[in-house]
């Protein structure tokens, strides 16, 4: 029988990369620190841990334990969170959500949710998909709304042990331009004929997702303006300071401001859902799932409808 404490221990050598740090992060001396981490080596009759004078290296049966050592953390504390739930006099639900999600389509599903579930207490912690998703696997939060540009989603089979990512829906980025700009009067451009502008970021994550589109458009990205807010951005652009990518769902319609359908390649955010999968998610938390993918729904096919003009 492998020993909780003793996984808690090798995961501490693991972060901090060390016995004597992992020791002062527990309040152990590095003796029992090394005593613990021998007496797992014992149960196991394999090595976890090589230790040089440049650190702490964890052999192969070390990083699986680790890997092991998480799960059963995260675990732990969705049960002790559950366990507190029932304690409370009233249901609760958590959910978390980057920004822009949260401005358009958390609004109309908590309309939703509220109405049919008036008992649940309800919390709502802003916060991007990479701390997000920690916070439903560990229960500090009972779902998650995130998004993520090319490549695999932040939730997938074997990565994120206990969670799954549900799709919502596809939020293609729109091209706003200045008032007056060559290519205001235009329904769509290339982003290759913006190759003299300057670019405002809407959102830092998005620079080098940014430049690949711009390098297969034939040009070198001039950044002139960096923000953690697409609205913010979209006022910049509008004042004249440079032109700006925006999700759809983060179109805010600054004064002055022109949207232009950007031509194939086509870049997007892709949007969704993370749940937990090895317990089964709250009947709150389904709920309001389902609310949000209703609303990405109606936030899909109003833009259809309009051409996703604010």
């Amino acid at each position: 029988m492998i020993d909780v404490q003793r996984l808690r221990v090798l995961r501490a050598v693991a972060e901090h990369g060390s016995f004597n740090k992992a020791a002062g992060a527990l309040l152990l001396t590095p003796s029992a620190v090394s005593q613990h981490v021998a007496a797992l080596e014992r149960t196991l009759g394999h090595p976890v841990a090589v230790r040089s004078t440049r650190g702490v290296t964890l052999t192969e049966p070390g990083r699986l334990l680790v890997e092991a050592a998480e799960t059963i953390s995260a675990e732990l504390d969705q049960v002790r969170r559950a366990i507190d739930r029932l304690a409370q006099d009233r249901p609760r639900l958590t959910v978390a959500t980057f920004g822009s999600g949260g401005r358009r389509l958390l609004p109309s599903a908590l309309s939703r949710f509220v109405q049919a579930h008036p008992e649940v207490e309800l919390t709502v912690l802003e916060s991007e998909p990479e701390d997000a998703v920690p916070m439903v696997r560990c229960g500090a939060a009972d779902l998650a709304l995130a998004y993520h540009f090319d490549g695999p989603p932040p939730v997938q089979p074997g990565t994120r042990p206990g969670l799954g990512w549900r799709p919502l829906m596809e939020d293609p980025l729109w091209l706003v331009l200045p008032p007056g700009h060559r290519r205001a009067g235009r329904d769509s451009a290339d982003l290759g004929e913006l190759s003299g502008d300057r670019w405002v970021l809407g959102c830092l994550k998005t620079e080098a997702f940014l430049r690949r589109y711009a390098e297969l458009a034939g040009f070198e990205l001039r950044v002139g303006a960096s923000t953690t807010d697409y609205f913010f951005a979209q006022t910049l652009v509008a004042a004249g300071v440079g032109v700006c990518l925006v999700p759809q769902v983060a179109l805010a319609g600054a004064a002055d401001a022109v949207t232009v359908r950007v031509e194939p390649p086509r870049p997007a955010r892709h949007i969704g859902l993370v749940l937990p999968r090895r317990r089964p998610a709250s009947a709150g938390a389904e709920a309001l799932a389902d609310a949000l993918a209703a609303a990405a729904t109606d936030t899909t096919t109003a833009a259809a409808r309009t051409g996703a003009r604010p």
